[in-house]
């Protein structure tokens, strides 16, 4: 996800477009929204560099830097790669103290015994003579339980202030493995930055869950950022039919999937037991019917006053972005939704550190599209 701390100037990644920039009316008045790049394919996740570069992520396996308005080729040296149905490459993150780090982290759908499952690596990002590849690249988590089904991998990087990370994975199409805590997946799962248990996580002496474990009963985990209004991680999850969900995974928790849910199975059925059981936590928003719902950002940024504290949603069914209102407390209080069907499918939210908002678009011809006033 985002970089928390970056303070390069942007300017150099803004300074070309592929498109004549058009205003739109929102609540807080117009906005203005420009095309940096397009021709991705099925663009996934973002992340800046500290020269305003920016990492981009195509679901179809590859990495490239977005410079000047100038794509780059590849980047070389990933891993081998599951790119089927909604697997592939994934989210791609640098942590706040990128310039001494050096490290860029990453998720991928990763092939193995039975099919394919969500993992998470790390690489030294090395530009040279126009090129570019990762070095050193690390494995640092792999699903044990691979499958050949091809929906439901997540996946979220972000970064949290105490120097570990979360990753989100999803339920990999079989529901029943968000309620095993003996399976990593239908989750929020806490690493330290190398791929090492924090022994303050829920479950770490393994005697009850997985020791990765941070939450479970999540069904399908595309969209997370660190909130630091609550001082949490938020996250939004894919429904089935309705029931979308915002939630505020705390250590431990049960999230309900496939129990209780605002939802249906596309069939009409009922899901579990409705939507609520003692045990189970409640989300604190939800959509009904669904927006499918992908990438999400705080709004933590200058440009846009307003929307300060405001949780930023973006949504492939209806093609739009959510802006979900919220008060001092953190609470939620309305949405507005904003471009619906100017831009297509959003996959991707993320701030800039100039306080724009850039979205990604899941398009075989997807683009990044700049948002400003």
């Amino acid at each position: 996800m985002r970089l928390f701390q970056l303070l390069a100037s942007t300017t150099a990644l803004f300074t070309s477009s592929t498109a004549l920039a058009e205003t739109y009316r929102t609540e807080s008045g117009p906005i203005t929204a420009e095309v940096l790049a397009e021709g991705l394919e099925h663009p996934w996740g973002r992340a800046f560099l500290p020269d305003g570069a920016l990492l981009v992520t195509e679901r179809a396996g590859a990495l490239r830097i977005l410079r000047n308005g100038v794509l780059s080729a590849p980047v070389e040296g990933l891993p081998r790669i599951a790119v089927a149905g909604q697997g592939g490459l994934l989210d791609v993150a640098t942590p706040p103290n990128y310039a001494t780090d050096g490290h860029v982290y990453f998720t991928y759908s990763e092939p193995g015994e039975g099919g394919a499952g969500t993992a998470l690596a790390r690489g030294r990002l090395v530009e040279k003579g126009g090129a570019a590849r990762l070095d050193n690249v690390e494995r640092l988590f792999s699903m044990k339980k691979k499958t050949g089904r091809g929906q439901h991998f997540g996946s979220r990087i972000v970064f949290a202030p105490d120097g570990t990370l979360w990753i989100t994975t999803g339920d990999r199409g079989d529901s029943d493995r968000a309620q095993d805590f003996a399976d990593s997946a239908g989750a929020v799962l806490r690493l330290n930055r190398d791929g090492s248990i924090p022994a303050d996580n829920p479950f770490a002496d393994g005697s009850i869950g997985l020791p990765v474990l941070w939450s479970k009963g999540h069904r399908n985990l595309q969209g997370a950022d660190y909130d630091a209004l609550t001082q949490n991680l938020v996250t939004v999850e894919h429904g089935a039919r309705g029931g979308d969900e915002i939630n505020l995974p705390a250590a431990g928790k049960n999230y309900g999937w496939p129990v209780i849910s605002y939802g249906r199975h596309y069939s009409g059925q009922k899901i579990g037991v409705g939507q609520r059981k003692r045990g189970y936590e409640q989300p604190i928003w939800h959509w009904d019917p669904s927006i499918a719902p992908s990438g999400l950002a705080v709004y933590d940024g200058a440009m846009f006053g307003e929307w300060k504290g405001d949780i930023l949603v973006g949504a492939l069914k209806y093609q739009m972005l959510v802006r979900l209102k919220r008060d001092a407390s953190g609470a939620i209080t309305g949405e507005e939704r904003m471009l619906e069907g100017e831009f297509g499918r959003i996959r991707d939210v993320e701030i800039a550190p100039d306080g724009a908002v850039l979205l990604a678009t899941d398009e075989p011809d997807g683009r990044i599209v700049r948002l400003s006033r």
